[in-house]
């Protein structure tokens, strides 16, 4: 079974995630900010480098004042 970090699906997760930040007009020093992360980690994580779990994705999209059910839509359409 393929680690789902190489997917397409999670590549894809990871790209909308950075389109909500910077439509949000938010750096990614601001984010790291608002999670009380750093900004390394804040890149890690979107450039793949570092798997998010469930409850940060959660607090990531509070910290963009994104909705989590909307985020997912968005993902699976």
């Amino acid at each position: 079974m393929q680690k789902t970090l190489y997917t397409r699906e999670y590549q894809q997760m990871l790209m909308l995630l950075r389109e909500r930040r910077i439509h949000a007009e938010i750096s990614q020093a601001e984010l790291a900010k608002r999670l009380e992360w750093t900004q390394a980690e804040v890149s890690k994580c979107e450039t793949g480098v570092r798997r998010l779990d469930v409850i940060e994705l959660k607090l990531w999209l509070d910290a963009l004042d994104s909705d989590m059910s909307a985020f997912v839509r968005d993902l699976f359409k």
